[in-house]
């Protein structure tokens, strides 16, 4: 737990169980109830958000697949109208001589 060990927790509610005054102890519960609610709410958001982030990309994958081929499909057809051109061989020019 928030890598404090059961004996260390112990010794901490103990310390201040001893040096809180006995007529402070509810507030003292009060501030810790809102801490915990507090915290407990961030980590709800962060789930929530979190798997609104895991959905969405689970929702683009297919959308990055279908423009990936898309997109080849659309340059395998200009390919196909587009016919290659051959290499033509390169001519030497006879320099004129001195």
């Amino acid at each position: 737990m928030f890598g404090i060990s059961w004996a260390e927790l112990f010794v901490i509610i103990l310390v201040g169980v001893l040096v809180i005054p006995v007529r402070l102890w509810p507030d003292v519960a009060r501030v810790l109830a809102r801490v915990i609610n507090a915290v407990r709410r961030v980590i709800w958001k962060i789930t929530d958000l979190s798997e609104d982030v895991k959905r969405q990309i689970d929702l683009e994958k297919p959308i990055d697949d279908l423009i990936k081929n898309t997109a080849n499909d659309v340059l395998d057809s200009f390919s196909d109208v587009i016919p290659k051109q051959k290499k033509k061989p390169k001519t030497v020019r006879k320099g004129r001589g001195k």
